[in-house]
């Protein structure tokens, strides 16, 4: 069982203290840690009394707070294991207006193309064909693989059908990259902010995460890059080059080069996420493996739809080959029907990718003038690519407004979901590709959330010097 310790606790509760009673304060930020990942489900939390001293606070509080998210159905109490952290029964939820009928805006995506319903047609009729096979593969069906390496010969990397293994979406892939390419403590390159489930996959492995910076102004810490891989030499590098998830920003063409280079001196596997690599609004870029030696990860799960769990990988032949030895330890395979379904999608892609960028574009340019009318302080970046915008808040508040929204109705990822290390509280995720009705709804939870957000500051004189600072 994984267990925090109340000085890491202390450190995810910064900020903590807002207006109100203070246990019911600490419940609702502990609450927003499992529901946001920060603290696993299932992880065992520290001690009342050792928990109180370092906060600083009466043991009664901490104790008043377990209480009530036992009764919330957050935290279970286990003989021998003290208290774990738990998520409610369905039943459970149901019964708390706090998790009735809210927007979810912590996800970044987008509905179904209609297209899906057509191209599930066709693979329906073509399924007989393959109902005499086994339907355990572990690279995935030729026709798909040769359909994914057509793609990147298209975008300027010629690819054969043998450098790609279909996996059931980018999550996976990266997870069986991690802990096929990685021993336990081995160092990871991380950009930070990230894709919080990519860190988690990496943490799984056993990786010691080393970050680099990643701003929405300057992009990526070039400096810091060189160096960590210079100095560490680390077993994997995992980046998302292209509209970088939050920030939406892409990495230069010589920073790729820089970097490909460095991998290659140091023995490091570049992990190039391009998940979103088709989505940028201006010039496409080349996929990053044409600089050099790199394991790129895509799916259609931010270009189509989520609901299809479909990814892949494509790397050279010998990597491929010990990813499918790895992957029988965790599955035995990609559902064949589903791969019928995007090898249909493949052959009109030019048409999908040109559909959701001007979906994108409009979203973007929606949400931005919808916050530059409603909380003009907010600092919203100009974003070139993907689905979301890392939005500056100008106060380390961001845990505390995700918190605010969840009472207006609307579920929003706060800023420290995306850092290694529980930073970011001055910024949050929102993201725009959303049709335009759930976008204003979700502007307006965020307008009264800030709000409700301000009053508190206004209250505590001590939150207001350290926003400050």
């Amino acid at each position: 069982m994984t267990t925090v310790s109340a000085r890491i606790l202390v450190g995810l509760l910064h900020g903590w203290r807002d207006a109100g009673v203070a246990y019911s304060a600490l419940a609702e930020r502990i609450r927003l840690l499992v529901l946001d990942g920060r603290v696993a489900v299932g992880t065992r939390l520290p001690a009342e009394r050792e928990l109180a001293s370092q906060l600083d606070v009466s043991r009664t509080t901490i104790t008043a707070a377990y209480a009530a998210l036992r009764e919330a159905g957050y935290l279970e109490s286990v003989r021998g294991s003290g208290s774990v952290t738990r998520l409610p029964h369905r039943s459970a939820v149901a019964s708390d207006p706090l998790e009735t009928e809210l927007a979810d805006f912590s996800k970044a995506t987008m509905p179904a193309l209609p297209a899906v319903v057509a191209a599930s047609r066709r693979a329906a009729e073509q399924l007989p064909a393959y109902l005499g096979e086994s339907g355990f593969d572990p690279l995935g069906l030729s026709v798909l693989r040769e359909a994914i390496a057509a793609r990147y010969g298209v975008r300027g990397l010629p690819t054969t059908g043998d450098q790609i293994m279909v996996t059931i979406g980018a999550q996976h892939a990266i997870a069986l990259i991690a802990r096929t390419v990685m021993a336990r403590g081995d160092r990871a390159v991380i950009e930070n902010p990230t894709y919080p489930h990519a860190m988690d996959a990496l943490k799984t492995a056993g990786a010691r995460l080393v970050p680099v910076s990643v701003t929405t102004d300057a992009g990526w810490d070039e400096l810091a890059l060189t160096q960590v891989i210079q100095r560490t030499s680390p077993s994997l590098a995992y980046v998302m080059p292209d509209n970088h998830n939050p920030t939406g920003r892409s990495m230069p063409t010589s920073l790729r080069e820089t970097v490909v280079a460095l991998a290659e001196q140091h023995g490091t596997t570049i992990v190039a996420d391009e998940t979103m690599a088709e989505l940028g609004f201006g010039p496409q870029q080349l996929p990053f493996a044409v600089h050099g030696p790199a394991v790129l990860v895509g799916s259609v799960g931010k270009t189509v739809w989520g609901g299809l769990r479909l990814g892949w990988i494509r790397a050279d032949r010998t990597m491929i080959q010990r990813l499918a030895r790895a992957r029988y330890s965790g599955d035995l395979g990609t559902p064949i029907l589903e791969q019928l379904v995007v090898a249909e999608l493949l052959k009109n892609f030019d048409e999908i990718v040109e559909t959701r960028r001007g979906t994108l574009l409009a979203g973007r340019d929606h949400l931005a003038s919808l916050l530059a009318a409603s909380i003009p302080e907010w600092h919203v970046p100009d974003v070139h690519g993907g689905l979301t915008a890392w939005v500056g808040l100008g106060r380390p508040v961001s845990s505390q407004l995700a918190l605010a929204a969840r009472n207006e109705g609307l579920m929003i990822a706060a800023g420290p979901r995306f850092g290694v290390d529980g930073a970011f509280e001055r910024f949050i995720r929102i993201p725009f590709s959303y049709p335009a009705p759930q976008t204003e709804r979700a502007v307006e939870a965020l307008v009264r959330a800030w709000q409700t957000v301000r009053r508190h500051d206004a209250l505590d004189p001590i939150g207001e010097l350290a926003s400050i600072a």
